[in-house]
């Protein structure tokens, strides 16, 4: 059975960042996986094979550089977009996030009003126009946060 909207798997060390790309992709419709570590970012793309990975580049144990080599070597995940989604986006670091296997990045620290139209910009075409669009505002009492790792 088709799903209604694009898999997409969350690899982020920390808890407040992972709480608001988890909230934002909720409010607009999306179901994402979520993996604390880059070892579990693995196992949970090999698993459900998602269309998009939203990768923590700064992460201990094993960095989102290593994490995209990792799943780039996956023929099965061959088509899979990796977006690196990083507070250290400098001049160069483009260079090398594309050299390293991305498919480009989000800056942190997110921008929950811009946050879905970057994501929706790495989606597969037919994946991007299944999404419902934007869901009604949040009330501010029930808005995250705006967090940087």
């Amino acid at each position: 059975m088709l799903e209604s909207h694009a898999r997409i798997l969350v690899v982020e060390d920390n808890e407040d960042n992972m709480t608001l790309i988890a909230y934002l992709l909720r409010a607009h419709g999306f179901f994402p996986e979520l993996a604390y570590s880059g070892a579990d970012g693995i196992a949970l793309a090999l698993e459900h094979r998602p269309q998009l990975i939203l990768l923590d580049i700064l992460m201990p144990e094993m960095d989102g550089y290593e994490v995209a080599t990792r799943v780039r070597g996956y023929p099965e995940l061959a088509e899979t977009r990796i977006v690196a989604v990083t507070a250290s986006a400098m001049v160069g670091d483009r260079e090398r996030i594309v050299a390293a296997g991305f498919d480009g990045y989000i800056q942190k620290p997110i921008d929950p009003e811009r946050f879905i139209g970057e994501v929706q910009r790495f989606l597969p075409a037919e994946r991007a126009r299944e999404t419902a669009g934007p869901r009604p505002r949040p009330s501010s009492a029930t808005t995250a946060p705006r967090t940087a790792s």
